[in-house]
């Protein structure tokens, strides 16, 4: 299974308030395993950031000027997620902001690129209900080393919610492994439990009730029988001669 664990940054909180992605990020995970492909842009917004955004994330304006916009890098961007399932910590977010991108571009929204949205922070919830469950309170309670996290960015909180997300899932994988294991114990046992077939030779009056069938069906059908006798035996033959 092809997994993608993906962030973005933006300039605020609303996308329909004119809010833009400022930092993209998508990392791939095949079979529960990082494979180290994985998509990073920043983005020109064309527009200021709110003060508040840039205490959580560090981006500013400035940084921004040269790198390229969303136009720029939506190909690269649906080409890197189709078809993959995505892994988002508060999907509604994120997902609102890239659909809003894809639309102001004329292109199809976010499902139509990928294989589903899981949404971690509901998971966590109800995992976790009336706990905090932001990502460093899952880094901390998964044991997850989140060091590196001074500010939000959305390589790093990709690689962060990677191994959040493992740490979520193990319990169902080790129980879907146990139930497997489980059947194939059961399917051996009952396979030593069965009893051998026991082979019930044919009567005398099973055999002639047999042989008068067959005659019957050699005088109906004019001679052309599928069983017969092969010549000077009495073993039957099936059509064609073979013994």
């Amino acid at each position: 299974m092809r997994q993608i664990i993906l962030d973005t940054e933006t300039t605020g909180l609303d996308p329909n308030q004119g809010h833009r992605i400022i930092e993209v990020a998508a990392v791939e995970m095949v079979n529960r395993r990082l494979t180290g492909n994985h998509l990073h842009r920043y983005v020109n917004p064309d527009r200021d950031i709110d003060a508040g955004a840039m205490q959580v994330h560090g981006i500013t304006p400035e940084f921004l000027q040269d790198k390229p916009r969303f136009t720029d890098i939506a190909r690269e961007f649906v080409d890197f997620i189709q078809g993959a399932e995505l892994i988002i910590h508060n999907a509604p977010f994120d997902v609102g902001f890239l659909n809003m991108e894809l639309r102001l571009l004329g292109m199809q929204p976010l499902n139509t690129w990928c294989d589903g949205v899981i949404d971690t922070l509901a998971m966590a919830k109800s995992l976790h209900p009336g706990q905090r469950n932001n990502l460093d309170a899952l880094c901390k309670r998964y044991g997850v080393d989140n060091a590196a996290r001074t500010l939000h960015g959305a390589l790093v909180d990709c690689e962060l919610l990677a191994a959040v997300y493992l740490a979520l899932t193990r319990g169902q994988e080790s129980l879907s492994i146990g139930l497997e294991a489980r059947s194939a114990q059961a399917d051996q046992a009952a396979a030593r439990m069965r009893p051998k077939p026991v082979l019930q030779p044919a009567s005398s009056d099973d055999l002639e009730a047999h042989a008068a069938l067959l005659e019957a069906i050699a005088k109906e059908s004019k001679g052309v029988c599928l069983w017969g006798a092969a010549p000077g035996t009495d073993e039957p033959v099936a059509s064609g001669g073979t013994v």
